[in-house]
């Protein structure tokens, strides 16, 4: 281990380094939090100037965090915000926590890892350690990175400055897990980066998980999401299946989970959505035709999630047929527009395309989501911008043509909208719980999707 690496470690193990957190969201945010309390100096940066007002005036702007203690957190003024991105040479570690989205053409869109590398670029100094957390294809690390940093600096890995991969595996509205206490996997592009990064997540997470390289710790947490992706499409395609056969989906998982060995449960839905799961997929798939090899498996669970919203869309333009009703001027409800229920992420959520799909048929439909009170901007959809949620009441609910339960919101009064709608299609298998069995007239207004 060099002077730099001695150094680094040191500055860990006695909290006198400053950690940079690149990309103050979902993932980084809650990062940078943990570190102010134990005691770290933390400086944020993000390019959305509102994001580093609030964090100035000690306001917490993700929902499903504890605002009160975020805040309190916030005001011991140990997290400093900012937008210029010519300080990254301050902090002696940075942590990228950046989107890694797909293009149109469902291929990996690198442009804000590399735009970030670009920028610590023209600010590395030598015995700096970067860590990349944003969910990627393996090699990212020690091939894209590493050479743009190496190329732009003449400073070489491993010696002047260390280089990281540590996935996040933020899981938000979790109240059990949180980011001090899901495990870490860590894996530097060599061994002594591999140690200072083990180091640097151990002063804040309860457990850290060392892998051999960089590599496999891309491939890990490619790895998890795919396992999920992979089950996720096999449910939804199960729920095609015993729909055309006249078998009730639910009631087949209900009697499968019995089984206390062997089964593991997931449920079928409109769709998948979050930042890991809908993009995962196709970042091992491109990367694995680089070495010629064609993960049809994979790719097909891809298929198979994003015909999901179709697949919703198709039986409620079948139910309000049977209503004698086109889709075309029909005034719809649709029930939930986070990815997930009890947060107000709306990453990649199948509810943007639920609604794209029922904008072409030339529908009218307003939302409600409690957690989601007005429609942010959205790379997808920027018209629907300040939409705003509809509130829930009996009469509101009869006068449209149908509901569309796309997300399962805890606080939702399902009841009301049992009672009260006309048509109901339930593509999360709300009403099959027997809370609601008893609703009158429920069971001949139902279509569960």
């Amino acid at each position: 281990m060099n002077d730099y690496a001695s150094q680094m470690l040191e500055k860990i193990r006695n909290k006198n380094l400053k950690v940079g957190i690149i990309g103050l969201g979902y993932v980084g945010l809650p990062l940078a939090l943990a570190y102010v309390d134990k005691g770290f100096k933390v400086l944020g940066f993000d390019v959305d100037p509102t994001k580093i007002k609030m964090l100035k005036e000690g306001k917490c702007y993700i929902k499903h965090l504890d605002s009160r203690r975020s805040e309190a957190t916030l005001a011991t003024g140990g997290l400093e915000g900012t937008v210029d991105f010519t300080r990254l040479g301050e902090p002696d570690a940075l942590i990228i926590a950046v989107p890694t989205p797909l293009t149109p053409q469902r291929e990996p869109d690198m442009s804000y890892v590399v735009n970030t590398t670009e920028a610590i670029a023209k600010c590395l100094r030598k015995g700096q350690i970067v860590v990349l957390e944003s969910t990627t294809y393996p090699g990212t690390t020690d091939e894209l990175m590493k050479d743009i940093l190496e190329k732009r600096t003449n400073l070489k890995s491993g010696q002047d400055f260390f280089l990281a991969f540590s996935p996040e595996r933020e899981d938000p509205g979790n109240a059990k897990y949180q980011t001090t206490t899901i495990p870490k996997v860590v894996g530097g592009v060599d061994p002594i980066s591999g140690d200072l990064a083990q180091s640097l997540y151990d002063q804040v997470i309860t457990k850290t998980v060392r892998v051999s390289s960089a590599r496999a710790a891309e491939a890990s947490k490619l790895t998890e999401n795919i396992f999920r992706a992979v089950n996720i499409a096999l449910v939804n395609e199960l729920k095609v299946v015993y729909d055309k056969m006249g078998i009730n989906v639910w009631e087949v998982l209900d009697a499968a989970a019995t089984k206390p060995f062997g089964f593991m449960r997931f449920n079928p839905g409109p769709g998948w959505g979050g930042h890991c799961i809908p993009l995962d997929p196709f970042y091992l798939a491109w990367k694995a035709r680089e070495f010629g090899v064609s993960p049809k498996f994979i790719e097909l669970a891809g298929e198979v999630n994003v015909a999901m919203p179709h697949y919703v869309v198709t039986k409620l333009q079948h139910a309000l047929n049977e209503a004698k009703k086109s889709v075309k001027g029909s005034k719809l409800l649709v029930m939930g527009v986070a990815y997930k229920k009890d947060v107000d992420d709306m990453r990649e959520s199948p509810s943007m395309e639920v609604m794209h799909l029922l904008e072409e048929l030339g529908a009218q439909f307003d939302y409600h989501d409690p957690h989601v009170p007005t429609m942010p901007p959205t790379r997808h959809s920027p018209k629907r911008e300040g939409l705003k949620s509809v509130a829930l009441t009996a009469d509101a609910v009869a006068k449209y043509d149908a509901v569309v339960v796309v997300t399962d919101h805890t606080n939702v009064d399902y009841a009301l909208v049992g009672k009260a709608a006309q048509l109901i299609v339930d593509s999360r298998g709300i009403y099959q719980q027997a809370q609601y069995s008893q609703i009158a007239g429920l069971k001949e207004k139902l279509i569960m999707a």
